[in-house]
């Protein structure tokens, strides 16, 4: 059995894009202007003999968030072109981002997300190849915890939205959102990296974002996953209180319909949830 000859170049194409942009472009970090490269993560087996095709993303871009509605710039085919992928593109290598559900009988078809931005087409090819399988091993790998570590029992955080799925609010007022998590205390917290320093840089905040799940095994990141323009949340990232409460205020710069994820971390496994808001534009004035 041989790869499909469109996966096979949708994995060169995807490594290729990766190696030029840590090698080629290493020295020259570029802010804005450039594509977002749609990724094939790889697949999961479902316990009813279907299959989750997972996607994540690449956006070259160190400040630039595009915003890439559903439709002839953002879609997957073959059937629907929306299959749930994000609309908003946070800046760099966004991992294990959405799962797409094929059947059974899907056979060596693919499955493409094609992404188009600053002039450039990308495409990213999902294939039920054997080589691309992938478990629990594999997002521990590629999270840094591998599984020697003694984390082979770890189990997904679980969260889930306080209140009702979708809400409304009315510029410019900002949207109190909370989620109930929970995890298995696997792995367990490490307080001693809350005293470590971390070096001055454009990415210490994200070191110190990323830091809060490890150091009390638990932390929720929000997150703005479709709708215009952009969004705001303080906080963004969040340890999570003793009644496993995490709560958020969202302000949004225009009206709109909005996904907003709240992602439960436990430095290994991620686990979403959505929360839908209609955004409407302020009163008109007097």
């Amino acid at each position: 059995m041989t790869m499909p000859r469109r996966a096979l170049a949708g994995a060169i194409a995807a490594a290729l894009a990766l190696a030029a942009g840590t090698a080629a472009h290493g020295q020259t970090p570029w802010l804005r202007a450039q594509n977002v490269q749609p990724v094939f993560e790889g697949w999961e087996r479902n316990p009813d003999g279907s299959f989750n095709m997972v996607f994540g993303y690449l956006n070259r871009n160190y400040e630039e968030q595009p915003v890439i509605p559903v439709g002839a710039n953002n879609f997957l085919e073959p059937g629907e072109p929306d299959r749930g992928q994000p609309t908003h593109f946070y800046p760099r290598r966004q991992q294990f981002v959405f799962k797409v559900r094929v059947p059974p009988d899907w056979g060596d078809k693919d499955l493409v997300w094609t992404v188009t931005h600053n002039g450039r087409t990308d495409k990213a090819f999902g294939s039920l190849w054997p080589v691309w399988e992938i478990n629990r091993d594999v997002y521990r790998l590629n999270r840094g915890a591998g599984s020697g570590q003694g984390y082979v029992d770890n189990q997904p955080p679980t969260v889930r939205v306080a209140g009702a799925g979708s809400r409304t609010v009315t510029l410019p007022d900002a949207l109190e959102l909370a989620v109930l998590a929970g995890d298995d205390g696997v792995p367990p917290p490490n307080p001693a990296l809350a005293r470590r320093t971390v070096r001055p840089g454009p990415k210490t905040q994200a070191i110190i974002d990323a830091r809060r799940a490890a150091v009390t095994g638990l932390a929720v990141t929000w997150l703005h996953y479709r709708g215009p323009g952009a969004v705001t949340f303080d906080p963004q990232v969040q340890e999570v209180g003793d009644d496993g409460r995490a709560a958020t205020r969202a302000r949004f710069s225009e009206p709109g319909t909005y996904v907003l994820q709240a992602v439960a971390d436990d430095t290994v496994f991620l686990t979403p949830a959505s929360v839908t808001v209609t955004v409407n534009p302020a009163p008109a004035g007097p």
